[in-house]
């Protein structure tokens, strides 16, 4: 399957406006439900509503939901920056919380 043709098959998110990440109090993430953004939102929705954190094992699970942007993010470290998060986290497990920010 294609990142288009997975996205498809996670649960909306019109209803929100972004996804912040947390360390702690800290915020360390924030994806805005925009274009450019919206597949992102879309993949850390659907793992936190399954895994109720982003941990290694999330993170794993997103890398196979972006399917071949994962690989172009590996050959260009810095050019996607929410997968570049989960490729770290499959290395270091320090959960990130999550919390959603409603439209």
């Amino acid at each position: 399957m294609t990142f288009a043709e997975t996205l498809v098959t996670l649960p909306a998110i019109d209803h929100l406006a972004a996804i912040e990440l947390l360390l702690g109090e800290r915020i360390v993430g924030r994806i805005e439900n925009k274009p450019g953004q919206a597949g992102s939102v879309r993949v850390y929705h659907a793992l936190y509503q399954e895994f109720g954190a982003i941990d290694a094992r999330a993170a794993d699970k997103g890398l196979r939901l972006y399917c071949e942007h994962t690989t172009d993010a590996e050959a260009h470290p810095g050019k996607h920056p929410n997968i570049d998060r989960l490729i770290a986290m499959t290395r270091e497990d320090q959960p990130l919380a999550v919390r959603l920010i409603s439209q």
